[in-house]
């Protein structure tokens, strides 16, 4: 597998630090609201990677924190009169129920930042210990020119960056630069905060991170992923002070992935043109917004409009239809047939599913491309209604194709739900128009069909029998 990486901004031949095993990390949300649609972006895209490694053999340990305490998680606690622990409950649970939804797996590791405080703090004293921090006024900061090779990520220069940030500094604050980053803040009025060393306070955005890793997953991780967004300041200042601690290379493999767009404009709070995940699934189901998601290129920019989203419940759909098509049709096809037809197209069925198969490892081994796999599972669906269409092949080449298709959207974290209960009164009504147009009474045939219609289902008559589904 070939990942780009954002620190060599070069695609990289994935070698883990231990043969057969990932460590990945990933930046989770700050838990005073819904997660909207940018934010479900990340969380879809490394699950996938996740679910894409275990695919290929791999025993991935997989760490998704919960920031639940910074400046947004205290004003929102203060305005509704609650603690922020209530306030980070609330909306953790409400993750949760999103991401189920979302078919986004569970992180081996869940934490959160004030779960994690004797790490950070452990964190800090290295930090102070080895010359790399000191103590201001109002906490204890990170002093950025002591650490020789800040801004390798974002490949921004540490002289321009002392330089501006000389330029923004004002007396509010005794930092030596205003570049330099809070690792612990003192204790506000209002705000909660904890024993520590240097007096009670809360721990500052960035060393949460750094303290997580090193606490589940050690000094050096395979991947960290996050957004675009995250590059700079925050996986900058994570790279700094974790390496600052500890002497030792902190992730090998940056991943981020690119903005949601809507109608072309970035999408944000501050501008108010977003979306959380719960209002679009009032109108979507859930597998339409994953689907989406996974559509184009996890570091593309994606733009997100309702028809764009129509179009994806569309592509969708043709997967689903694909799938109770199969099904269907199994039922009445030979499991062996001797006419060259049927035989022929049995074995290009099983040759395509093989096909669909390492056309989509191929793709994702490319840096997680899974434009370019699902476009080798819509290959094989094409075949497959081709197939279907013509009604020649064997039962058990049309269920290897069903297989393999199933199979490729596991990895995705997409479950169509091809296997629909039809009510036993619907499939009576059927038997009995069944039987209605076998005596040739068409009138009573009729009307059956339209109390069946009325009851929200849809009957196709085809070579094989009548076939309902729900509407």
């Amino acid at each position: 597998m070939r990942i780009y990486n954002t620190q060599t901004r070069q695609k990289e031949d994935f070698v883990p630090l231990e043969p057969g095993k990932v460590k990945i990390y990933v930046c989770g949300p700050t838990v005073y609201n819904y997660f909207h649609l940018g934010n479900a972006r990340p969380f879809i895209t490394y699950d996938t990677l996740r679910r894409y490694f275990e695919y290929r053999g791999y025993v991935v340990t997989y760490v998704q924190n919960f920031t639940d305490i910074d400046d947004k998680m205290i004003t929102r606690a203060n305005q509704e009169g609650i603690s922020t622990d209530v306030l980070a409950q609330r909306f953790i649970d409400a993750y949760y129920q999103d991401a189920d939804q979302l078919n986004i797996r569970r992180a081996d590791h869940h934490p959160r930042a004030t779960r994690t405080i004797p790490m950070i703090i452990e964190l800090v004293q290295l930090l102070v210990d080895r010359g790399y921090a000191y103590t201001a006024s109002d906490g204890v900061y990170f002093d950025v020119a002591r650490y020789a090779n800040y801004g390798k990520l974002s490949h921004h220069r540490l002289e321009d960056l002392l330089a501006g940030a000389s330029d923004r500094l004002t007396d509010l604050s005794d930092k030596k630069s205003s570049a330099d980053f809070a690792l612990w803040k003192f204790k506000k009025e209002g705000e909660p905060s904890w024993e520590s060393p240097w007096g009670e306070g809360r721990p500052g955005w960035h060393i949460e991170c750094s303290a997580m890793v090193r606490q589940y997953l050690g000094d050096t991780i395979d991947i960290h992923g996050g957004g675009q967004d995250l590059v700079f300041p925050h996986h900058e200042n994570e790279i700094a002070q974790s390496e600052a601690a500890t002497g030792k290379p902190f992730v090998r493999y940056w991943m981020h992935n690119g903005f949601i767009n809507i109608d072309h404009a970035k999408m944000s709070k501050s501008s108010g043109n977003f979306f959380t995940v719960r209002d679009l699934a009032r109108h979507f189901d859930h597998q339409v917004l994953r689907f989406f998601m996974l559509s184009g290129h996890y570091r593309m920019p994606i733009n997100f409009s309702t028809d764009l989203l129509h179009a994806a419940e569309n592509g969708w759909k043709r997967i689903v239809n694909c799938l109770e098509n199969i099904r269907f049709l199994a039922q009445s096809a030979p499991e062996k047939s001797d006419e060259p037809a049927v035989r022929t197209a049995s074995s290009a069925l099983r040759d395509a599913a093989v096909t669909a198969g390492e056309a989509f490892i191929e793709a994702m081994d490319d840096d997680l491309n899974t434009a370019d796999g699902l476009a080798a599972v819509f290959d094989l669906v094409r075949l497959v209604n081709t197939t279907v269409a013509d009604s020649v092949a064997e039962r058990s080449a049309l269920l290897a194709a069903a297989d393999k298709i199933n199979e490729l959207l596991d990895v995705l974290g997409l479950y169509p739900e091809t296997e629909q209960q039809v009510p036993q009164t619907i499939l009576d009504l059927l038997a009995e128009r069944t039987e209605a147009k076998k005596a040739r009474d068409f009138a009573r045939a009729d009307a059956l069909r339209d109390k069946i219609q009325s009851e929200g289902f849809v009957i196709e008559d085809t070579p094989q029998g009548p076939k309902v589904t729900p509407r």
